[in-house]
């Protein structure tokens, strides 16, 4: 049984690796839930305070994901409009069938967000960019802390 938890557990971990860049899958919760299920395994003794505060940094990373796109695109330069149109471009390019479409989406939204703001052609630009610095900073965090968790999980393991 432990084996097969240890397995388990691996899945998880590499799912929350690819989810890192997948905003369909919370990378770092799925990588998280990895290290939960071999907390249930008899054989890899783990502390529950380990637990709680991977779980929390997880929930931080999960929540600043949504956040620091839109920060990127105010940094900029851009308004609430193109914060929104961020929000909006990043959903469209998940359900758009288009390659790369999560990271042109993003970039579209702000881009047309503050075209309907009234905002020139040359800010908006800044604003969309802002916004594609913001995606890769949280994609690029969300990596790090999913690869991080790997290597907890490998070091629990090999203990």
């Amino acid at each position: 049984m432990d084996i097969l938890l240890i397995v388990i557990a691996a899945l998880f971990m590499i799912l929350g690796i690819i989810g890192s860049f997948l905003p369909v899958l919370p990378g770092p919760l799925t990588s998280w839930v990895g290290l939960l299920i071999l907390h249930f395994s008899d054989t890899v003794p783990m502390n529950r305070s380990f637990l709680i505060i991977t779980l929390i940094v997880a929930i931080l990373i999960w929540v600043l994901d949504y956040i620091i796109p839109a920060m990127g695109t105010k940094r900029f330069g851009g308004t609430k409009y193109g914060m929104i149109g961020t929000t909006i471009g990043l959903i469209v390019g998940l359900i758009a069938p288009i390659p790369f479409g999560i990271i042109i989406g993003p970039f579209l939204g702000a881009y047309i967000g503050e075209l309907l703001n009234n905002t020139d052609s040359k800010t908006a630009i800044k604003a969309a960019f802002g916004s594609f610095i913001g995606f890769i900073t949280s994609t690029f965090m969300k990596f790090i802390v999913a690869i991080i968790y790997l290597g907890l999980f490998v070091g629990i393991l090999l203990k």
